[in-house]
């Protein structure tokens, strides 16, 4: 901005992080957010961008402190509604107790005319979110620097604590929300199940001991489709500490949901399981990692969000599924939403909640690249698979769960083959793994 103004430009310096003035000795800068390296600054102006971010009182103390030798020093903070309480302490946060102050000196409970407030948030603090005449009130630009257009469409994917923080301007009381609204999930109830063959992800979220493990199916398609594949799960009432989930039925069920499906990846945290997805990747199964950070699980979490809302999605009748994601909480911090149990020791589990995000994520990225061919199978390939079935057009299954393109005159209608000795090279969609028959991966 200062470079394509020439009056501007010949009375300053511009630097990567500050503005100088040289005739005045004045700098504007941008400054770091750790509150250590600003002791002995001695500021003039200090403006405070988003408040309610900050995690603790230091930052804001030491600016406003710093300034203590300048003749009319001038601090503004700049902030939309954020948390109560700090998560760390349980205190009230700084934002909310400079708006409690600022409240009390607007009505006059409190004299201090150094302190100016000005706040815009609804009247009502239970006013319908979801009225533009609520929206109205918290936003003075509303219609000239923020669109209605804007505010509809953010209402369709923001669950409602965070929509009252950032677009009503209202403090929320800091408990934890479920992640999905009443009636939301089923709502999307129904849909085909996964029949055999079908393009899916595979996601699984999983603990060792005193906990559970899950894997949840997600078609790739338009509109997904999830389904639970298994559950492994303390049984409701046990107090067996020395419980532990079976590392063997984990394995033989991903390798039965690889034969069942068109399975394009195993998404999975192979936090606690390096080993079993080690030996599931050798044997030919397409493992991804899918580390559940911040940067990976917040997308998740809107987008899986969206869907449910919107509708962009169906799944089977499963308890255990709505179970878990009925326990699931949301957080909202800097980084964005994301899903957690209620407090750490929680026995109420969500593992099948974030295996689903997880396969979603991942199914909505495999139907983004478009549509796959599969290969067509050889003479030689064709022999050793076993009795077919038709899928549909000229898609075939064998027994053993290898899916092709049927070449001219094969593989037939049903007749069974008998395998020969030496199991050709695969180009199918699978390849065969030990002991087990073949595995429908893309390998």
């Amino acid at each position: 901005m200062i470079e394509l103004e020439p009056e501007l430009r010949a009375i300053t310096r511009l630097y990567r992080d500050a503005i100088e003035v040289p005739k005045t000795g004045s700098v504007y800068r941008a400054l770091s957010a750790e509150a250590y390296s600003k002791e002995g600054l001695n500021p003039t102006l200090v403006i405070f961008d988003e408040v309610h971010v900050q995690p603790n009182r230091e930052l804001w103390d030491v600016m406003s402190l710093a300034a203590g030798a300048r003749r009319e020093p001038l601090m503004v903070g700049i902030t939309t509604a954020g948390a109560m309480l700090e998560k760390a302490t349980g205190r009230e946060t700084l934002c909310y107790q400079l708006y409690q102050y600022g409240v009390q000196v607007a009505t006059g409970e409190v004299q201090d005319p150094t302190f100016y407030f000005a706040w815009w948030e609804p009247r009502d603090p239970s006013a319908d979110h979801r009225n533009p005449a609520t929206w109205r009130e918290g936003n003075p630009g509303f219609g000239d620097l923020v669109s209605e257009e804007d505010f509809r469409s953010a209402l369709l994917t923001t669950p409602e604590s965070e929509f009252r923080t950032k677009r009503c301007n209202q403090w929320v009381v800091a408990m934890p929300e479920a992640f999905l609204p009443v009636g939301t999930w089923e709502a999307c109830e129904g849909g085909r199940a996964l029949e055999p063959g079908a393009e899916v992800v595979l996601g699984f979220d999983g603990s060792f001991n005193n906990d559970c493990t899950g894997v949840v199916a997600v078609s790739v398609a338009e509109v997904p489709h999830v389904e639970v594949v298994a559950l492994w799960e303390q049984p409701p009432g046990e107090a067996d500490q020395e419980w532990r989930v079976d590392v063997l039925q984990v394995e033989q069920a991903l390798r039965a949901a690889c034969r069942r499906w068109q399975v394009l990846e195993v998404c999975c945290d192979p936090f606690r399981w390096a080993r079993t997805f080690q030996v599931l990747e050798e044997e030919g199964l397409p493992v991804v990692e899918f580390p559940q950070s911040p940067a990976r699980m917040t997308p998740a979490t809107q987008h899986f969000y969206e869907a449910v809302i919107n509708g962009l999605l169906t799944h089977s009748p499963d308890a255990r599924l709505s179970r878990h994601l009925g326990n699931a909480v949301l957080k909202n911090d800097s980084r964005g939403m994301r899903i957690y149990k209620e407090h750490r020791g929680s026995k109420r589990h969500i593992d099948l909640a974030v295996a689903a995000l997880m396969a979603h994520e991942r199914s909505r990225w495999h139907f983004a690249q478009g549509e796959r061919e599969p290969l067509a199978a050889t003479d030689a390939e064709a022999s050793w698979v076993g009795s077919w079935r038709s899928l549909g057009g000229d898609l075939w299954m064998s027994e053993s769960g290898v899916v092709v393109r049927s070449p001219a005159g094969a593989p037939g209608t049903g007749a069974a083959q008998a395998e020969p000795a030496t199991k050709p090279k695969s180009r199918l969609w699978n390849r065969p793994a030990a002991e087990d028959g073949p595995l429908m991966t893309r390998r």
